[in-house]
Formats: C-alpha cells, structure tokens, sequence
C-alpha cells in the first residue's frame, strides 16, 4: 500500500518525539470526499452471534442524506470482518478495498437533498479483546455458572473493528438508530435505549433494541449474558426517567445496593450539567466482563460492586473511596463524550478531561466544595505533561493521556479564576444546551467559555492544551518585599494567582517580568492558592 508521511514533532523541554502517519491513519481519520458528500441519518445493525464459535453475522440498513453530488461512497469494516455483498435498490454493488476503507461504485443517481438506504452484509471471527476496553473488540468470556458472557467495546479503535459504519466521529446518525441482536435461547441480549421487541425461535431468542437520539458509533454496543433486570423511576429534571439495570443473576442483591449510587450521581449531573441529555431512550447500567465504558444510554459496569477504581483511591484523598468509580465517571459521559462529542478525536480531551472532572464535582455536590477539591487536586499525581492534551487532526491520533487529570485540574483552575461558581454553573449547562447532541471541535468550546466567561483566555487554552509547560510561579523574598514573575509560559498568558504573604492574600497578576510587591513587614512565609494549577519555585 502507498505510504506517506506526516512527521509531527511534540517539544516538551527540549525533548522531541517523532510520529509518522500513513495513508490508513488518513483514510481512518479525516472527513475524505467519499465520507463528505453524505449524512448519516438512521444505522438499522442486525447481528445473529454464534457463541461457540465466537462468530457473526449480519447486515447494517443506512439511511443517509445526499449533501452533494458523488459516485463513490466510503464504508469502514476492519479485518478480520468481511463484506459479503453491498445492495441498493435491490441491484448489488461493486466496490474496492483499501485496508480498512471500502468504496462502492454507486449505480443509483443520488439527487441532493434526497434520503436513500443502502445495506451492507458482513461476516466474520471479529478482533477479540484482550484487555477490555483499551484495545477494543469483543470480549467472550463465561460467568461463574459456565453461560457465555459476552460485550462489545471499541472506543479508539472504532466501531468498525465489528460492524460497517461511517467510521468518524463528525457525522452521527441525526435520528438514532436500531440494534437487532439473534443469540442462543437462554441468553438475553442488551444494546443501546429501549427494547422494543423480544421475540423466541426454535434454538434462539433475537432482542431489538433502539435510540431515537443521535449517537456516536463507538457508543453503540452489545452485551450478551445470563442477565436479570431490575428498575426504577427517576425524578429529574425533565420528568420522570426509567433507569434500568441488567446484571448476572447471582450479582443481584449486590448490585441492588451498589447502584443507589446511580440516582445520586443523576442528582449531582443534573445540579452540574442540566438535564440528562437521553431522557427518552432511558439510562443503563449493563454488566460487563471488563471494567466498563461510556455506551450512550447503556453505560457498561465491570468495577466488581466496590467503590473507588476497582477499590483504589485514584485520588490518595480519601475522597475517591466515597464513590463507584466506574457509575460516576462512565455516567458523566453521558454529557461530555454522548450529548456533546469531539468532531475530531485530537480533541478527545473534550470527552475525558471533563468526565475525570464530574468525578470532582460528584464529590463537590455530596460532600461539600472543600472535598471536591481536595479530590480533584489530589488527582496531579497521575500527570506526566509527556504530550499535549490536543493530539493531530485528521489522522485519527489522541492527544496525551493527561487528557484525564490535566484536563479536570484545567477546568478546576478555571473555576477558581472566573471566581463565581453561579456563572461557572451557568457556563457547564450552557455548553450542555448550546451544544446538545451535536459534535464540535475543542476551539468551540474553548470561545464558549471564553465568551460566556467574559475572560481572555486565548493564551490561558494554549497553555494548557497545547503545550506540555506547567506555569511556574517564581518568587524571592527581599525583606518586606516580594519579587514575583512567570516562567514557562507562553506569550500573553495572564492569569492571576492567588498569593498567601505571611499568611495574607493577595492578588497578584504575574508576567515574564519581575514586578514587586511590598507587605509592609518581614515576608517569611509565601504559598499559592493550591486550587490554581501552576508550578511554584522559590528563587535561591
């Protein structure tokens, strides 16, 4: 396959990593003309899963919008699936293949503005996880009575590792879609929304489940298993909303004590971030055999019925032992992933950083501000400013890891800045309106805040987004003054700080130069208010 290469180089104090792209990261990764001319509007996937031979079947029905005109449409499926055929009108297409990309020779005139469907077979052995949900793929496993247990998750590597689809984030299917799934008799299949059919055969037992909202292809998925379910009805803020929980049958009681966590973080999202975006296609919470992921509407759970990370404290505070990580973090993408979802997944940081904040102000809304804090600050430990948050556009690469923690003490920093949390309230449930249900890019949401804010935050995003450099507070002491300035900064960045001299506060406003301030006595002590995320040297 022909080959080029984009080389990107990332400084962080001197250090220079290289990464090189090929055509396949392209094809996989920005908006290509086979991809531009059409919009998605309805996926109908029919999946037939035979168990034993961890194999399946079926067909993807999209309906999609002519926005121009074109003869070429691409399809995404990566190997080991197939296509088996591809039909329009009844008449089989041709197409060719370029790794992970397919493109079919469209027969029909399509007209602009005019709705068609085309259907898509595949088949095949698809990838198996092997450590669910990182690398993505189908995890088979068995639970502890022997029945297959069985769940899909492809964030990352794309929901095209399973199911044909148009494999970029930018274009969701505007009216939702429908996930039929055909299993062996005595186990119950769970997807996305609602189920809206349930119907026996001879050996089998096929279950239809649908969104009516849009919805990321990575959040689409499929969980197979020995479940039973139980339910209530949450009082929010657009009525009343049908939470449903689908668990193995010996985790029953467990889970009916482990999951009164779920309304309690509905109480706290809803306070932080408006209404539950997907009231009419329900909230889930689905067992899985691997620790969990953020699937619209049927969020998946693997974190063994314990609070914190599978029992740990991420944040070494105490705090992080106060909740199921897995309900609360998974749960906050629902917002911030589900209801509002990068264009590009360079700007992954929109999904994550926010999400590992939610985790904070879950904390902040049971437990007091104080301790929101003190969790999310306790969070720095795990930052290694290795690469900066943005990742590179239109070759499908994420930014840096820190994405989670640097993410969720940039929004922290913020907070304290703007210094009114009726406005800084105000600005998360406005991005969850203005936004609501539509894919953006990170320069949206940074003018929004900005915007909405009413700061100048242009260098504040650079800073922290685009660079690896933490701002670095310096300052000498020269008897009853204060030497002060910024290093590792980039220009124009103006934040003010929060100083402690002798115990007083002050509000300093550093910059690359040194300014002074007098105190009017001896200085013996200087600290910085710790909820400002910035690094803090003494000058010897």
């Amino acid at each position: 396959m022909k080959q080029f290469f984009l080389i990107v180089f990332l400084f962080s104090f001197g250090f220079v990593q290289s990464q090189e792209f090929t055509r396949a990261d392209t094809l996989r990764g920005s908006i290509t003309p086979e991809r531009a001319w059409w919009d998605v509007l309805y996926y109908d996937l029919d999946v037939t899963v035979s168990t034993e031979e961890k194999f399946i079947k079926g067909s993807t029905t999209i309906t999609y919008k002519v926005l121009d005109k074109a003869e070429r449409m691409q399809i995404d499926l990566q190997a080991p699936m197939r296509i088996d055929k591809i039909v329009q009108n009844e008449k089989e297409l041709s197409f060719t293949s370029e790794g992970a990309a397919h493109f079919i020779t469209l027969q029909q005139k399509q007209k602009k503005s005019k709705d068609y469907q085309i259907t898509i077979y595949f088949s095949g052995k698809p990838q198996e996880a092997k450590n669910a949900p990182w690398d993505g793929g189908w995890s088979w496993k068995k639970d502890t009575n022997a029945n297959h247990f069985i769940a899909t998750s492809n964030q990352g590597i794309g929901a095209s590792i399973w199911w044909p689809n148009k494999d970029h984030a930018y274009d969701e299917p505007d009216n939702g879609a429908t996930v039929k799934i055909t299993v062996p008799k005595g186990l119950t299949a769970v997807a996305n929304g609602r189920m809206t059919k349930n119907s026996d055969n001879k050996e089998t037992s096929t279950y239809e489940w649908s969104v009516v909202n849009p919805i990321n292809n990575y959040g689409i998925n499929i969980n197979i298993g020995d479940y039973v379910n139980f339910k209530e009805k949450y009082e929010g803020l657009k009525g009343f909303l049908d939470m449903d929980y689908w668990v193995l049958r010996d985790n029953l009681e467990k889970a009916k004590e482990q999951f009164k966590q779920a309304p309690q973080m509905m109480e706290a999202f809803e306070h932080w971030f408006g209404p539950y975006p997907f009231y009419e296609d329900s909230f889930k919470l689905v067992e899985v055999p691997y620790l969990g992921m953020e699937h619209q509407s049927s969020v998946t759970y693997g974190n063994k019925y314990k609070n914190g990370y599978l029992g740990r404290d991420l944040s070494g505070t105490g705090w992080g032992l106060k909740f199921d990580f897995i309900i609360i973090h998974e749960a906050g993408h629902e917002w911030f992933a589900n209801n509002i979802t990068h264009v590009d997944v360079a700007d992954m940081w929109i999904h994550e950083g926010f999400t590992a904040y939610s985790e904070g102000l879950y904390v902040d809304y049971h437990f007091g501000k104080e301790a929101g804090a003190e969790y999310t600050i306790g969070t720095r430990r795990s930052i290694r400013n290795d690469r900066p948050l943005i990742g590179t556009y239109n070759v499908h690469q994420e930014g840096s890891s820190d994405m989670y923690y640097k993410g969720a003490n940039i929004l922290h920093t913020l907070r304290t800045w703007i210094d009114d949390d009726k406005k800084w309230r105000d600005i998360l449930t406005g991005l969850n309106t203005e936004f609501r249900h539509q894919t953006i890019t990170s320069k949206q949401l940074e003018n929004y805040i900005a915007k909405k804010s009413g700061l100048e935050l242009t260098a504040f995003w650079e800073q922290y987004l685009r660079t690896t450099k933490v701002p670095t507070f310096v300052y000498k002491m020269n008897g009853s003054s204060l030497d002060y300035k910024y290093e590792t900064t980039v220009e124009g960045f103006n934040m003010p700080l929060e100083v402690f001299i002798n115990g007083t506060e002050n509000e300093l406003k550093p910059t690359t130069q040194w300014q002074s301030v007098s105190h009017g006595s001896p200085i013996s002590e200087v600290s910085v208010n710790t909820n400002y995320f910035v690094r803090v040297e003494k000058e010897k």
